[in-house]
């Protein structure tokens, strides 16, 4: 069981999802202390330096999901595991994993 759980799913125009991503980004520029305005709330958060990321793009039943998350540890003397920073050489992408169930956490962005 998670310490805290926060899930919005509601219906975006385009426009609006930009505005949320945008948002987020300012939040994951800024670090430290951060707050997100979520339209029913503010969601405080304390970003670090360095934090790991996941995209995932998904095609099935005649729709793509785009799931963009971010994960780091609540304490602030540990680092997140992930990859080197962008001078990486870049993956390759492979295409998903057969009954892979979906992630209930989530930042993410759905186009219908």
């Amino acid at each position: 069981m998670s310490d805290l759980k926060f899930e919005q799913k509601r219906s975006l125009s385009r426009r609006e999802a930009a505005d949320l991503l945008t948002a987020l980004a300012g939040v994951l520029r800024e670090g430290g202390r951060a707050e997100l305005d979520l339209g029913s709330g503010v969601l405080g958060l304390r970003v670090p330096d360095r934090l790991h990321g996941e995209i995932e793009v998904e095609v099935e039943d005649g729709k793509i999901e785009l799931e963009i998350e971010f994960t780091w540890p609540i304490t602030p003397n540990e680092t997140a595991a992930g990859p080197e920073p962008a001078t990486a050489p870049a993956r390759k992408s492979t295409p998903a994993k057969p009954g892979r169930g979906r992630s209930t956490k989530r930042a993410a962005a759905k186009a219908a």
